[in-house]
This record gives C-alpha cells, sequence and structure tokens, in this order.
C-alpha cells in the first residue's frame, strides 16, 4: 500500500491515555494525602474503637450492596423460553417407588430461579450479607 494511502492514526486513543494518567496521579495524591492527614492526627483508645467500628459497618455495608443484587440475578439466562434446555426434564418410576426425575434439580433454574431460591445454595447465601 502506498504511504499516502495508509490511513493516518488518530489522535483520540492518545488523548484518552493522558487524561487516564492524570486522573490516576490526582487519586493518588488524594490518596496519600488522606493518609498523611489520617496519621499526623493522634487516636486515643476509644477513637480507635469507634474506627474500627465505623470501618466494619462500611465494609459490610459495601459488600452487601455489592453481593446483594448478584444473590437475585437470574441463573439460567433461557428460563421461561421455548428453547430452554434444562426445561426438558426426564423422569422414571419403578413398581411402587417415589417417581425420580431430574426435574427437582433443574426445576427451579428452568423457573427462572436465583441464588437464593436453589434447594441447597439458597440457605447459605442467607450467611452473606446484602
Amino acid at each position: 500500500m502506498p504511504s499516502h494511502a495508509r490511513p493516518k492514526p488518530s489522535r483520540i486513543p492518545r488523548t484518552l491515555l493522558r487524561a487516564g494518567l492524570v486522573l490516576s496521579a490526582a487519586g493518588a495524591a488524594l490518596a496519600a494525602g488522606g493518609a498523611a492527614s489520617a496519621s499526623a492526627a493522634p487516636a486515643s483508645a476509644t477513637d480507635t474503637g469507634a474506627t474500627a467500628s465505623a470501618l466494619t459497618g462500611a465494609l459490610l455495608h459495601s459488600v452487601g450492596g455489592g453481593i446483594g443484587p448478584v444473590k437475585d440475578l437470574k441463573i439460567d439466562p433461557l428460563a421461561n423460553t421455548p428453547v430452554d434446555p434444562l426445561a426438558n426434564a426426564v423422569g422414571t418410576q419403578i413398581a411402587d417407588f417415589k417417581p425420580v426425575g431430574t426435574n427437582l434439580l433443574t426445576g427451579p433454574l428452568a423457573g427462572g430461579g436465583t441464588l437464593r431460591n436453589l434447594p441447597l445454595v439458597g440457605t447459605l447465601t442467607k450467611v452473606l450479607p446484602g
């Protein structure tokens, strides 16, 4: 390809790179300033306990805000559609015994279940915040 016919490189990626570097440097400067001011103030024993409980509360609140929505996401994206492979349940019954089928395991998923609705995992999600 002749040099006059080559596409010219765009300046946008370089501009975005520079903007990202400026924002990163500003964030690092703010974090360093916050750490310096936190270490400059002497803390008493009661302040340390209050700070620890505030940090614990903030951590639980942020983790709960991140995990809570995940527990309510549909696991099977094809649930309640005609092409859902989990909706094809197979079952059998031998003599007078109780019928056994795959619907027990795939039923909650095929019905649009979330982590909270699953038989075994749902009880474990109660331990998680959110």
